[in-house]
């Protein structure tokens, strides 16, 4: 058991070119500066916590390292004019878990400008089933709608790397605004979940693979979430509708990006980057605010693998073999 002045973190350390993972208890002198210090409740396991896990990526420079891209919980001492003692907050992107020790313990320090606090209808540990995943997702979503994006649009929403994170909360919101969602997925055991989040067809990760036949296929998708990248990226741009937009959120396969400028020019298509760790506080609170209200919560729920902090450690090369799907929430008390 600790006391008042330590925490409990997953604490990574360098071993010559080795990083090793264990947990041990701190004291609070040892966080890092800032003008706010919360108790961390929840954390969530993304792909680059399992990066930063494994010591690969090139994500963490500066050991000891806590890692955890996110985290919420409750504000306990603050010199932000912002927040208060008591205020129940969200912590997502500025390279938290990367550059800056992370949420995977049970205190955090951070800027208070980094903070969005919880909104109305949402609780702690649902804002972590959502969490940096969830929020790119609604971000992507938000600007497909400002390039045009409607419901009774043409052809469907194609979301690829459907059953990860991003994919499954973008399936789940889309589905719930009454767009039809093509889901993307190499797994077939994932069908019947992702058909459960709401979409409309299953398609193959192997048929977007295929190398279309000429610079332009048939129109077919209304809008793309795309969170593959690499080669096939290029494939699934020929048959994006005219003035249809595709998000890229992520590049699991790859940053190698081979296009013909075709789509561009007959079809006045945009390629939409979308940056979760640094956008504005305006437009992130626009965005958990949607979340809030828009995010079925037994969809929501239907995500969830609940774990403690103790298991995280050996999660994380899971996550970076596509053997997680949906959303880890870690209970970082648990």
């Amino acid at each position: 058991m600790t006391d008042d002045n330590q925490f409990t973190a997953i604490l990574l350390e360098q071993d010559g070119d080795s990083v090793n993972a264990s947990i041990q208890t701190l004291d609070d002198d040892r966080l890092p500066e800032g003008d706010v210090t919360l108790a961390v409740n929840y954390s969530t396991l993304n792909y680059k916590d399992g990066l930063t896990l494994g010591g690969l990526g090139g994500l963490v420079r500066n050991y000891p390292h806590i890692p955890g891209i996110d985290c919420a919980g409750t504000v306990i001492a603050s010199d932000s004019s912002d927040f208060k003692p008591g205020d129940q907050v969200i912590m997502t992107g500025w390279r938290f878990g990367e550059a800056h020790w992370g949420g995977l313990a049970t205190k955090a320090r951070v800027k208070g400008e980094w903070l969005v606090k919880l909104p109305d209808g949402m609780t702690l540990e649902h804002s972590m089933a959502i969490g940096t995943a969830g929020l790119t997702a609604m971000l992507a979503i938000m600007t497909l709608e400002e390039h045009g994006l409607k419901p009774d649009n043409k052809g469907d929403v194609l979301i690829t790397g459907a059953a990860g994170g991003v994919g499954s909360i973008a399936t789940a919101v889309l589905s719930g605004l009454g767009y039809r969602v093509a889901a993307s997925t190499g797994r077939a055991e994932t069908h019947d979940y992702l058909s459960a989040l709401g979409a409309s067809t299953i398609v193959d990760r192997a048929e977007l693979a295929e190398a279309p036949r000429g610079p332009l296929a048939s129109e077919r998708w209304s809008g793309i979430i795309d969170n593959v990248g690499g080669d096939q990226l290029g494939n699934i741009l020929t048959g994006l509708a005219y003035w249809g937009g595709c998000a890229s959120v992520g590049n699991a396969g790859g940053i190698k990006f081979t296009a013909t400028v075709i789509p561009f020019l007959l079809r006045g298509i945009n390629l939409l980057g979308i940056d979760s760790n640094t956008c504005s506080i305006e437009r992130r609170q626009v965005a958990w605010g949607r979340l809030a209200k828009e995010l079925p919560t037994d969809k929501l729920e239907s995500m969830i693998n609940r774990v403690g902090l103790a298991d995280t450690i050996d999660l994380g090369g899971k996550i970076l073999q596509g053997q997680v799907r949906g959303r880890t929430v870690v209970d970082v008390n648990g």
